[in-house]
């Protein structure tokens, strides 16, 4: 089931051994079913509820005094007191955590000394027994006032790597192995390095080096993850079977992942035999729950370290964890601080417009996390300053931010390796990443949209203990995995990988996040609270515009009739002067109440609400046409239209007025030429400053046209490009209302003219045209 964990390179060098190697059977092992332990020390599995033994190893009897066969199926009671159980039931939680304490067992009138390590797995009470050496236990005496020493030592250094140092150190004046090192992995599941070493004179050192990955596979892994300790007393141990060797109730082995005895992988001891170690010790050492290193020991001789020993390298492991955990959260916190500091000053520049002043400020948020360039992808567009990022890598990191928690920082120092294994995932081609070899993403809402800090390779020399091409070799005593130490260093350089990203760049990364977020929210507020004044502002103009223009017709027609009825009464009696300029009195008021009736008509625009349905354009095409077709037809101007028109989701009156305007205006602008033509339809075109062709509604003369710089003077309110009593006269009101009705309906309205080349208005209505005949 790990197979997909090894490398193409290490199934490569596995074939290339002499006698062949297949790599994969370490990674399929099942190291917890290994069916054995190790024969310093002897186990019973009991059900808690019958008392009887379950599983026993067959060397019992020459702890216990009795044959495995006869103890199988019987009460331990019969090897252990009443009151040694009873406290092994109590002592052992369900969690599986391993319990310990000193007991007299064996067959009656054999008893002997044991310390005994209790835990549950599979429903059974497992209980291991090793002999009790008195001796050993008074020499130790002193031994936990060491270990509070060790421990004040330990909590004195300032850096993980002095941690490193100091923990090699104790762990070695502890247990006297002649090899001591921390090795800290590589991520969880990468190769590991050798970061701090205490070791004797005659050994080669090996600080500073890499082993593969493969060293440690996944299972093994796990397991270190469970239990704090593992250790070896001899490579050469004969191992004592478990019996029976398949339990009848599961049909395979007893499960011994939390056995401190558990016996060893073929594989594993053919390695340290390999490298010259006769025993070993291994303490875990964990960062949330995970496996970050480990401490290993290794002797040049059998080697077996008493219960408390082991539990006091086990309390030293869990203390050094801890206070790696310390060290880590201190250096984030000073990086939280100084992120901090920085992220404001960069967000402090923004501008309104967020997404332009990022990409216009792309240095100095470059700069905030050290990295090359930045990629913004909003709205699945996409905007980028320094390392090219070819499209398709784009979508990929938007589909990596979409299954991100917001405001939760990714990071990637090998985007290639990525992207090859989620694209293996998904059965896809693999995108290309151009010149970007690191990523740290920053995703911004749900939907995939992501700021990304990008960064070119960088390339890595390192020194490996053994050819990570070729992590299999044949060794002295056996094809295994085998490091030759510093005497065969490999050397060679890690390609396609960026410098990894720091605490502090990543906290830069979450702050600024966070700050965006603020600043985004704050002007989010400020623009509902303008939008809110905006609106109850343009309810005002339009309640001002119709009352306003209600309420002077009346005083307007007075006056109208007060000049016609003189006219008509005195008119006689009156100079040319004064005739003239009551007609002028007249022709005025005419004119404003024109542009009343405009007025009142354009705020009705904004005070009335829409009526959406699905209606016929060719309908309303021809309702129009009844207004709109004697104008056309007076001055000669042709109609074109398709066969059908499709429909449209729209307010059928409105955009009867629309069109009404629209042909209006057609016939009122014809040119002078014997073909005047009008069309209206249906065409696919790109808006202004749009990114996509959209369905929209053509209404396309051959008229005079409106010169470019005019374009946008033409839809405002009472604009007339001529004169009042040119081309028809006019208030100026039909384009402004046509603007108005086709926004009202979350629409665009735009148009392409040149003077002497007609016009064609376009416009759309908030959803697009359907397709069909309209029938």
């Amino acid at each position: 089931m790990h197979e997909n964990w090894l490398s193409r390179r290490a199934h490569l060098a596995e074939a290339a051994v002499p006698g062949g190697f297949d790599l994969s059977e370490c990674v399929r092992e099942q190291i917890h079913l290994l069916g054995g332990v190790q024969s310093h020390g002897t186990l019973l599995a009991v059900d808690p509820h019958t008392l009887l033994v379950d599983t026993a190893a067959d060397n019992v009897e020459a702890f216990l005094g009795v044959p495995v066969g006869e103890l199988v199926g019987r009460p331990v009671t019969g090897v252990l007191d009443a009151g040694d159980w009873a406290e092994a039931l109590a002592s052992a939680p369900e969690d599986g955590t391993v319990a310990g304490f000193p007991v007299s067992a064996g067959a009656p009138g054999r008893r002997a000394p044991f310390d005994v390590s209790v835990h549950r797995r599979e429903g059974l009470l497992v209980l291991e027994f090793e002999p009790r050496d008195e001796d050993s236990t008074a020499r130790s005496g002193d031994f936990y006032e060491r270990v509070r020493r060790a421990l004040n030592r330990l909590r004195s250094a300032t850096s993980v790597q002095a941690c490193c140092r100091a923990a090699v150190t104790e762990v070695s004046r502890l247990t006297g192995y002649d090899r001591v090192v921390a090795y800290r992995f590589d991520g969880f599941e990468g190769p590991g390095e050798v970061v701090a070493e205490a070791v004797t004179e005659g050994w080669e050192p090996w600080l500073g080096l890499w082993f593969p990955a493969t060293d440690v596979p996944p299972q093994a892994r796990r397991l270190y993850e469970e239990n704090w300790i593992r250790m070896i007393v001899d490579v050469d141990d004969p191992t004592a079977h478990l019996w029976p060797p398949l339990r009848e109730s599961t049909g395979t082995a007893l499960d011994l992942s939390g056995a401190a005895l558990r016996t060893v992988s073929g594989f594993h001891l053919e390695y340290l035999r390999n490298i010259g170690v006769r025993s070993s010790m291994s303490v875990s050492l964990l960062r949330e729950g995970r496996l970050w290193g480990l401490i290993a020991c290794h002797g040049r001789r059998p080697t077996a370290l008493a219960p408390a020993v082991r539990l006091a390298c086990e309390v030293f492991g869990a203390a050094f964890s801890m206070q790696l955990a310390a060290l880590e959260e201190r250096e984030r916190a000073d990086a939280l601080e100084r992120s901090g500091r920085e992220a404001s000053a960069v967000a402090a520049a923004l501008e309104v417009d967020v997404d332009t002043s990022l990409m216009r400020h792309a240095a100095e948020v470059a700069r905030l996390a050290g990295a090359d360039g930045v990629l913004l992808v909003r709205d699945g567009r996409m905007s980028a300053a320094g390392p090219a990022v070819p499209g398709e890598l784009a979508g990929v990191l938007s589909r990596f931010a979409a299954r991100c928690v917001p405001g939760e920082v990714w990071a990637s120092d090998r985007l290639a390796e990525t992207v090859a294994e989620d694209a293996q995932d998904a059965e896809g081609p693999v995108p290309d990443t151009g010149e970007v070899a690191g990523v740290l993403l920053l995703p911004l809402g749900s939907a995939g949209d992501c700021l990304v800090w990008t960064r070119r390779e960088r390339p890595v020399p390192r020194q490996w203990a053994a050819d990570p091409a070729r992590p299999v070799t044949v060794g002295p005593r056996g094809e295994r995995l085998t490091p030759r130490g510093s005497g065969a260093v490999f050397r060679s350089v890690i390609r396609g990988r960026s410098a990894p990203w720091t605490r502090r760049e990543e906290a830069a990364a979450t702050e600024l996040g966070r700050l965006l977020t603020g600043l985004v929210m704050r002007r989010a507020d400020e623009l509902r609270r303008l939008n809110s004044e905006l609106r109850m502002t343009n309810t005002d103009l339009d309640s001002f515009a119709h009352v306003t223009a209600h309420d002077l017709k009346e005083p307007l027609r007075g006056i109208s009739n007060a000049a016609t009825f003189t006219l008509e009464d005195a008119a006689g009696r009156l100079d040319a002067t004064s005739v003239r300029r009551l007609e002028t009195v007249r022709r005025l008021a005419v004119r404003m109440d024109d542009l009343l009736n405009s007025l009142l008509v354009y705020a009705r625009m904004g005070r009335a609400g829409l009526r959406r349905a699905d209606v016929l354009l060719d309908e309303v095409v021809d309702a129009a046409l009844e207004v709109a077709g004697p104008r056309l037809a007076e001055q000669r101007v042709r109609l074109v239209r398709p066969p059908a028109l499709p429909r449209v989701h729209a307010d059928a009156d409105r955009v009867y007025e629309i069109l009404v305007n629209l042909l209006v205006n057609a016939a009122k602008y014809a040119a002078d030429r014997p073909d005047r033509t009008v069309e209206i339809a249906v065409e696919q075109t790109v808006p202004p400053e749009g990114a996509a062709a959209v369905a929209a509604v053509v209404v396309r003369d051959n008229g005079i046209g409106i010169p470019e710089e005019q374009h946008a003077e033409v839809f405002e309110l009472f604009r007339r490009l001529h004169g009042p009593a040119e081309h028809g006269g006019g208030t100026g009101v039909g384009l402004a209302i046509v603007k108005r009705i086709v926004e009202r309906h979350g629409g665009q309205v735009w148009l392409t003219s040149a003077r002497g080349r007609g016009s064609a208005f376009y416009f759309t209505l908030g959803e697009g045209p359907e397709p069909g005949d309209g029938g």
